[in-house]
């Protein structure tokens, strides 16, 4: 079963082409991921698959429900977590959540609040302020408020920004529990491409509007990655070697299929004599992402509180 199915997905500006006939399914309970760089299309894609942005062509079924037709009903079932604070530091955790409820209309929401302030351990902070929350306590309050109305898939923009390494281990941690505990999709924005590497079942690369590879981290890595060999040179040598060879500022660059595999023939061919140091780099999704944008991940935003805005407009 499907959470989300984009079909021939599709966003112009004129006679830009923002997103461009974009295909891609996500499964229910999957962790999955969407990067891009700075303008591929990774925001313009969420912005219509949340109901913000209207199709130019194509469409998409998120929750059994056409973000075209039925954009309302797409809301109903969905939350969000942001990149930005959307907490007031100046009310409590408990009216926090409450303006949460009104503004998605969740009836009877007490119980669920307190639900789920107990099941993140801050149900005894309920009426304290949120300006004086720490940072690992801000992300369980803004995850209790996007759980709030039960959604069937949550929208993840940038959900570790900021934070320091343990506090962004801790949130893998949180999302992996409540992607189990609560039965809940997550479509997940990252630029840490560790982050996506450990909490990914999927992932899309979305490149000048278009999705340029789907697959498992694992799937991606072995096809697109490869390792690396870097060789600091003592003096300049000639090698020769069935695979791709970069020479460059006194140090070769050798892709491989595997280090551990190639690393002898390597120093046979370019002569242990002749090398200043060696140092393997294992396939990563960085190597992924720049082979196949030719560039660096760039972080995009995502305007959350117009997210909020147009679910009040909606249901007036």
């Amino acid at each position: 079963m499907s959470s989300i199915i984009a079909k021939d997905l599709t966003k112009k500006y004129g006679d830009f082409v923002a997103v461009d006939h974009i295909n891609f399914e996500i499964e229910k309970g999957e962790i999955y991921g969407l990067l891009g760089p700075n303008g591929a299309g990774k925001t313009t894609t969420i912005n219509m698959l949340t109901g913000l942005t209207l199709p130019t062509e194509g469409d998409a079924i998120v929750a059994g429900y056409s973000v075209r037709k039925q954009p309302l009903e797409v809301k109903r079932r969905i939350g969000w977590i942001s990149s930005e604070v959307i907490l007031d530091d100046e009310l409590t955790a408990w009216e926090n959540l409450e303006i949460q409820a009104k503004l998605q209309e969740v009836k009877d929401w007490k119980e669920r609040a307190l639900q789920l302030l107990d099941y993140f351990g801050i149900k005894e902070f309920k009426d304290r302020k949120a300006g004086k929350f720490s940072t690992g306590m801000r992300k369980k309050l803004e995850i209790s408020m996007a759980l709030l109305n039960s959604p069937e898939i949550i929208f993840m923009d940038e959900p570790t920004i900021g934070l320091d390494v343990n506090t962004r281990a801790s949130m893998w941690n949180l999302i992996k529990q409540i992607n189990k505990d609560y039965s809940v999709t997550v479509l997940l924005t990252t630029h840490y491409m560790e982050e996506a590497d450990s909490l990914c079942n999927r992932i899309s690369i979305i490149n000048k509007g278009k999705i340029i590879a789907t697959g498992s981290p694992e799937f991606l890595k072995e096809k697109y990655g490869g390792d690396v060999i870097e060789i600091e040179l003592k003096k300049d040598v000639d090698v020769k070697l069935p695979y791709e060879v970069i020479k460059k500022d006194g140090k070769l660059r050798i892709k491989v299929p595997s280090a551990e595999n190639a690393v002898l023939e390597v120093l046979n061919a370019v002569g242990s004599q002749n090398i200043k140091s060696l140092r393997l780099n294992k396939s990563s999704l960085d190597t992924v992402f720049i082979t196949l944008t030719g560039g660096s991940l760039e972080e995009e935003e995502f305007d959350a509180r117009r997210f909020y805005a147009m679910i009040r407009r909606a249901r007036r």
